[in-house]
Parts: C-alpha cells; sequence; structure tokens
C-alpha cells in the first residue's frame, strides 16, 4: 500500500505586503485579507491529476502541490459579489482555520484564482460513503467504527468550536485507505445556491423535521441526519422512498410520518441505538 503524503508544518504564511504610493488609499477585500492568512498555496504550485466530482459548491480535484509532493484535494468556489456568500465563505474558511482533529478532513491552504476561491485539503483516497454505500450495505462493525468517528468530530466541532455541522451525509463522510472516517464541508455548498427551493434539494433528504419546518438547527438536526446516514449504510438504501414521491411529498413523509427503523435482521442491541437517535 502507498503511503499518503501527510501534513506537514512547513505551509505556512508568507506574505508580500503590498506596497503604495505615497497618499494612496486602498480598501482591503475581507475575504482576500482572510485568505492571505491562510497557507502559502498559489494556483502555479498545484499539478491537476484528476477531478474528483463537482456539485453546486464547485468542483472538487485530486491534485499535487510541487514544493512538497504533497497529494490534496482543491475545491474551486464560484464566489460573487454577494456579500452573505462571501460571509459564508469566510465563515467556512475560519473554521477549517481553527479544527486540527483526526476526525475532521485537515486544510492546508486556500486562495484567489480568477474569480474564484480554492480551498486545498487532505486528500482521502478512497472517497465519500457516498460512493461505497452504493456498492451495497456495510456490515454492521465496520458502521459501528464509522458512527465512533463521525460521532467524535461532532463531538468536537461542538464542544471545543460551538460548530453544528448542518450537512451530515454519507457524501460528507471521507474514508481513506488506512481505515481513518473523517467529517468534511461545512456547508459553503449549499450556501453557494442562489434560491431556497434549490438550497434544499438533495440535502433536505437528510434534515430533521423540525429544520423542514424552518426552525433553527440545534445538535439535534446532526444527530437525526446522521440516524438516516447510518441506515443508509446500513441497509444499502435511502430510508424513505424518494424515488417514489415528489420532492413535497418526501418532506412531507419526513415531517408526519414515522422516523424510520431498521429491519428485525439487524442485531437487538444496533436496533435499540437507532430506535433512540
Amino acid at each position: 500500500m502507498n503511503s499518503l503524503p501527510k501534513s506537514r508544518p512547513g505551509l505556512k504564511l508568507n506574505v508580500n505586503p503590498s506596497t503604495l504610493q505615497p497618499g494612496m488609499t486602498t480598501q482591503v477585500d475581507p475575504l482576500e485579507a482572510q485568505l492571505r492568512g491562510f497557507g502559502n498555496i498559489q494556483s502555479a504550485d498545484l499539478k491537476l491529476v484528476n477531478e474528483l466530482g463537482a456539485g453546486n459548491g464547485g468542483v472538487v480535484s485530486k491534485v499535487i502541490h510541487i514544493p512538497t509532493q504533497i497529494v490534496m484535494a482543491r475545491k474551486v468556489i464560484p464566489i460573487e459579489n454577494n456579500p452573505t456568500i462571501r460571509k459564508n465563505i469566510m465563515t467556512e474558511l475560519n473554521t477549517l482555520k481553527k479544527c486540527q482533529s483526526e476526525y475532521i478532513v485537515s486544510s492546508y491552504g486556500a486562495f484567489i484564482d480568477e474569480g474564484n476561491v480554492s480551498i486545498c485539503m487532505e486528500f482521502m483516497d478512497v472517497g465519500s460513503l457516498d460512493r461505497i454505500s452504493k456498492l451495497g450495505p456495510i456490515p454492521e462493525q465496520i458502521i459501528g467504527s464509522i458512527l465512533d468517528s463521525v460521532l467524535r468530530g461532532l463531538v468536537y466541532l461542538y464542544e471545543i468550536h460551538r460548530i453544528i455541522h448542518r450537512d451530515i451525509k454519507p457524501s460528507n463522510i471521507l474514508f481513506n485507505s488506512f481505515g481513518q472516517v473523517k467529517i468534511c464541508d461545512f456547508g459553503v455548498s449549499r450556501q453557494l445556491t442562489n434560491s431556497i427551493a434549490n438550497s434544499f434539494v438533495g440535502t433536505s433528504s437528510y434534515m430533521a423535521p423540525e429544520r423542514i419546518q424552518g426552525t433553527d438547527y440545534t445538535v439535534h438536526s446532526d444527530v437525526w441526519s446522521l440516524g438516516l446516514t447510518i441506515i443508509e449504510l446500513a441497509t444499502g438504501k435511502f430510508p424513505y422512498p424518494s424515488n417514489a414521491l415528489t420532492f413535497f411529498e418526501l418532506l412531507e413523509l419526513i415531517v408526519s410520518g414515522e422516523p424510520p427503523s431498521l429491519p428485525q435482521s439487524f442485531s437487538p442491541d444496533f436496533r435499540d441505538i437507532i430506535s433512540k437517535w
């Protein structure tokens, strides 16, 4: 097995301050100013290996940081002049800088290039649980390890940084070939969608009933989403019959229907854990 390059302490801030003529003034873009303090990575330092995926939040690619030969995942996010969108990007960047946990995908740095924000993150070579679960149900013992890692990551986010993830689902839980499980994506991709309707598509399938009804996010929102994720991993399919329902019928079922549960074929202890979710 080839070892992936690990994080190195050499990626530090190395900023050349802007030079102004006497009497000149400038207004610094808060987002750009924040990026200056986040790593020492430039687009020219990155060699594209292949594209990993794309969505509303932009494109994620596997890249190599040429100066250090570290393998990274680069997420390219289109930015706009919308102050709310830019604020949300800054919030995620600030979160990424603060988080130091073996259960959270680490970040090497970020920069602005051609009107996009690029965030360079730890590369998880196996991929997301969304991709793995499409191969079929995952055994209980493995799910137990996944659940332990995700819960530790969520507890770290909340107890240390008072952060609620708000978007737990299989595609935001990543695996590597060392068996490590880590949480990624703190919601920038969801925030980048421009309409209220679009912001619900997809992610809302894992939203807690109270969130669909418009109440604020709480820790319980993440717990509900994780419960649905675990059921999906265990059974190999999404807990609700989403293909047979329209979008709004699915939301209505989540709000007013009985919470999903595991079949009797699973162990009593496992079913008991999920039933308490």
